[in-house]
């Protein structure tokens, strides 16, 4: 099996992450292998925003606890709260993918989002896709987020990627071909 299919089918999602930072050199290798993405006629409606202020992102995940504490649903608070009460498994990175609101910019930024948590794991990093991450930066403080991390005026939160080192893993879900169908 080839390094690609290796890294794809042994990515998952990490849910405790090392207080380690993100180096510069790994941060510029995964903003080329975003950067690398296909996006449709090449508009790239995408803007990453990656926050490695360990003060920001706790502030971020404190804003998305206290914001589905209050939620009339608490299904997802008590779930969080089951998972050691942080929506960033106190990930050392948060990166903000932003679109710009055109016709394919939601879908291209989950293509951007890919690449990123395949280069990570090529890496030997951890990621999650943690589109809860819209909850503060869609909260009552949103305004003040999108000034702070400076977001371009143009562009809202798409999806978010939590990278770092892993603390402790897991194995990747199984596949279940219930989900697969062929034609012909």
């Amino acid at each position: 099996m080839n390094e690609t299919l290796k890294n794809i089918n042994a990515r998952y999602t990490c849910r405790d992450f090392k207080d380690t930072p993100v180096s510069q050199e790994q941060l510029d290798e995964l903003v080329k292998a975003a950067l690398s993405s296909p996006s449709a006629m090449n508009l790239q409606p995408w803007h990453v925003v990656f926050v490695t202020d360990k003060a920001i992102v706790d502030e971020l995940d404190k804003e998305g606890i206290d914001i589905l504490s209050t939620a009339e649903d608490k299904s997802t608070y008590e779930r969080m709260m089951e998972r050691g009460g942080k929506l960033f498994y106190n990930a050392p990175c948060l990166a903000v993918v932003l679109s710009d609101g055109t016709k394919w910019g939601t879908l291209d930024s989950g293509i951007l989002c890919q690449n990123l948590v395949l280069a990570a794991e090529s890496m030997g990093l951890g990621t999650c896709i943690v589109g809860m991450a819209g909850i503060p930066l869609g909260g009552p403080n949103a305004d003040e987020y999108a000034k702070r991390l400076n977001f371009p005026k143009d562009h809202s939160f798409a999806i978010g990627v939590l990278v770092g080192e892993i603390n402790s893993g897991k194995e990747p879900h199984e596949h279940d071909l219930n989900k697969v169908s062929f034609i012909g």
